[in-house]
């Protein structure tokens, strides 16, 4: 060998921003409406603290550490604590509704769940139901009754810790999308994927971060990563800002007094913002560069950020995708572009960095070509891409490597990849999946609903929000009321439909299957009667 082959680890990245860049400011604004204050250096130490508290409590190497948390510097701490133990940290969703998260939490098999205060109810009402869970501990809170407290843990410890011996493939995270049908599955993140995928993080053309950068990851550290960024800031000790609410006037006072230049976030948290800058009349302070992603950004979104000078970048991936699949760049003529050329440009999902390749194929798996008007079913592989879902008896992706993304999409002759449509049924509302076929389910158990459909309807906030439409069984009295209370402790509260429509059939396939795409297009240009007389 000619040259040295240090693996790719997590630890590797904590090590390098504690030790180069020790000073550089880790700031956490708590739910209570404190700011605290501590920095990477100190980030390593109670990493390793951290780590040995686990020790203490019998956790070792491949065993999983759940959290129910928003974003914070404890947060933080536990993502490369446990990945110095060996440990696999679960992100757990607390936006999910009980059934799943009982079960995601009992699939993973976890042995530890750290929360913050705000979740103590969901923690109450679940917590007879997880037997898997040995230690129940408080980020924010003084330990009460058998809840330990996370301070109370790591102060006793030294910070001396040593990282156990590890394998670049040996598995560090664990989050779980919920998909479209049965159970949610769960997404193992590698080590080495996760270093990779940071590393191209920081590049020009995807997050542009540098030790100057100061971010506020709007995006929650329970979502698809908190879209790497708690990864790829410490390869280059960028500054960080969390905030355990998303409060437009929090969000905009972070962005002011903490001299915010990244952000990243789904667009409806912008439009929060913007309406709060509107009333009063608060600008962007130093912020220079916006990532949107997790639903699609509104052309007048992306109008207003470009016309106010601030960079805004299109993102697209998933949970199995690390998930950076796809971001907007500036060609190399954007300088000759028009504004409108631009805002073209800026609107499309952008086009895969490094590492990733995209490609588009008909329903018997043919090729498709990058033209810029054909359609076709988006796959994608790469070093940060999910080959299997977790405890899976098979792999999620082909022999060759591609998965299937679950969307149509087209891809340019230039790259740049645009999202057409969803073969899956699902809708998307606030950057977070609803599933279409969960609901319908749920609502055919309502008394007096003979068949059930429900689909995404355009929203201004949401992007999506969804109606159900009902046929009732011949007879019945049932009502919009009655079918919405039947819903209430059946599904997540935001998953409840906007309006429930009766009609006296609903299509159907030669196969006797709901009509999906028909329904879509029927109701494409449906206005919700909340905004109607709006």
């Amino acid at each position: 060998m000619s040259m040295q082959g240090q693996p790719l680890l997590v630890t590797s990245l904590i090590d390098h921003a504690a030790r180069e860049h020790a000073s550089r400011e880790i700031v956490s604004r708590w739910a209570d409406g404190s700011v605290t204050r501590s920095t990477w250096g100190e980030v390593g130490k109670d990493a390793r603290r951290f780590a040995a508290a686990m020790t203490k409590l019998g956790i070792a190497k491949g065993d999983r550490i759940a959290t129910l948390a928003m974003n914070h510097g404890h947060h933080l701490v536990s993502w490369y604590g446990s990945a110095g133990l060996g440990g696999v940290l679960h992100t757990v969703n607390p936006r999910l509704f009980d059934e799943q998260l009982v079960y995601i939490i009992n699939h993973a098999a976890d042995r530890v769940l750290l929360f913050d205060a705000m979740f103590l109810p969901i923690v109450e009402r679940l917590r007879d139901q997880l037997p898997t869970v040995e230690h129940f501990i408080l980020f924010d809170a003084p330990a009460q009754g058998d809840y330990k407290s996370y301070r109370e843990l790591i102060g006793a410890e030294d910070g001396r810790f040593q990282w156990v011996d590890l394998d670049e493939r040996d598995p560090v995270g664990l989050c779980y999308t919920s998909g479209t049908t049965g159970n949610p599955k769960g997404v193992l993140y590698e080590h080495r994927s996760n270093v990779i995928h940071a590393i191209t993080e920081i590049q020009p053309d995807v997050f542009d971060m540098s030790n100057r950068s100061v971010v506020l990851p709007i995006v929650p550290m329970f979502h698809a990563n908190s879209w790497g960024i708690p990864f790829a800031a410490a390869t280059v000790g960028a500054k960080l800002v969390f905030s355990a609410s998303n409060d437009a006037q929090v969000l905009c006072d972070l962005i002011h007094n903490e001299g915010v230049t990244h952000s990243a976030g789904v667009p409806t948290v912008w439009i929060a913002m913007f309406a709060h800058m509107d009333k009063t009349g608060i600008g962007y302070g130093k912020l220079a560069r916006v990532i949107i992603g997790g639903s699609a950004c509104p052309r007048a979104m992306i109008e207003r950020f470009m016309k106010d000078d601030i960079e805004v970048a299109h993102a697209w991936g998933m949970t199995e995708t690390s998930p950076i699949g796809t971001m907007g760049k500036r060609p190399w003529n954007w300088d000759a572009m028009s504004f409108d050329e631009k805002v073209d440009n800026v609107a499309k999902q952008g086009c895969p960095p490094f590492g990733v390749e995209l490609r588009i194929v008909d329903d018997e798996d043919q090729i498709l070509p990058r033209d810029g008007e054909t359609s076709g079913r988006l796959q994608i592989r790469g070093p940060w891409i999910i080959q299997r879902y977790y405890r899976a008896d098979e792999d999620a992706a082909d022999e060759d490597g591609w998965f299937d993304t679950g969307d149509v999409a087209l891809i340019h002759p230039d790259g740049v990849m645009q999202i057409t449509d969803r073969a899956k049924d699902v809708i998307k509302s606030g950057g977070e999946w609803i599933s279409s076929i969960e609901l319908e389910n749920a609502a055919l158990g309502a008394p007096g609903v003979q068949e059930a459909a429900a689909v995404g309807v355009y929203h201004p906030k949401w992007d999506e929000r969804p109606v159900l439409l009902v046929v009732k069984k011949p007879g019945a009295d049932v009502s919009e009321a009655s079918i919405t209370a039947y819903l209430g402790d059946k599904i997540a509260k935001w998953w409840l439909p906007d309006e429930v429509i009766f009609v006296d059939a609903l299509p159907h396939t030669a196969t006797g299957k709901l009509l999906k795409r028909q329904l879509r297009e029927d109701y494409k240009d449906y206005r919700l009667k909340s905004l109607a007389a709006a």
